[in-house]
């Protein structure tokens, strides 16, 4: 997996450098801020940005958004030292595939960052509750134009087992006999018919809308 580090701070690029390339990770290149971001995102083309917030000039939420519009595979996860509720329900209306906290420790972070390229989002189980919570609220007078009902009965399913926690593709195939491909395609459709962004987007929605009951998962 081949990644960017986008921070504004030249020596936790360099520790998260070695920590990174001694995982075996492939680090493409770095960033100062979200602009510079964007432009080595388009040139190196890596599989994940490590993006940070607060940056100078264009900050992570501004290049987050960007890159979600014009490159769409490639995943963008906040790197990030601030917990607060809003910067992590706006990052993920943004597009992240994930939100993680600089107080992880190594082991913890790599093993989520694996996860990133199974297709899963990845949060620490903290901020996934209260992501959940947030976008499991009613919401008064809003009107979603995603249509839940021409979901197929396969859909559903795929549907059922991410709001259970399933949500790589090799799990989720596991569960239903499928292969990963197939997997690939009951999800893009999901996301198509939803009109949403990202499985993260997708589990919220359900559970706010009541779609699925939760499968048990072994």
């Amino acid at each position: 997996m081949r990644i960017l580090i986008a921070d504004d701070h030249a020596l936790f690029r360099d520790g998260l450098r070695s920590l990174l390339e001694a995982h075996g990770f492939d680090v493409a290149g770095e960033a100062r801020d979200g602009a510079e971001a964007v432009e080595k995102a388009w040139s190196l083309k890596p599989d994940v940005v490590l993006m940070d917030l607060t940056m100078p000039g264009a900050n992570g939420l501004d290049a987050t958004k960007r890159l979600a519009a014009e490159l769409p595979e490639m995943k963008v996860v906040i790197l990030t030292a601030s917990d607060d509720d809003d910067l992590l329900f706006e990052a993920v209306k943004c597009g992240a595939k994930g939100y993680l906290l600089k107080d992880l420790d190594s082991e913890s972070f790599c093993t989520l960052l694996e996860r990133v390229s199974q297709g899963e989002p990845v949060f620490t189980p903290t901020l996934a509750r209260k992501l959940l919570h947030e976008f499991a609220k009613p919401r008064r007078a809003q009107r979603d134009s995603g249509d839940a009902e021409a979901l197929t009965r396969r859909e559903t399913e795929v549907l059922e087992l991410m709001v259970s926690g399933a949500t790589s593709n090799r799990r989720l195939a596991r569960k239903l006999g499928l292969s990963e491909n197939t997997i690939k395609f009951h999800v893009r459709n999901i996301l198509d018919k939803l009109h949403l962004h990202n499985r993260a987007e997708v589990v919220a929605y359900a559970l706010r809308h009541h779609i699925v009951e939760p499968r048990e998962d072994r």
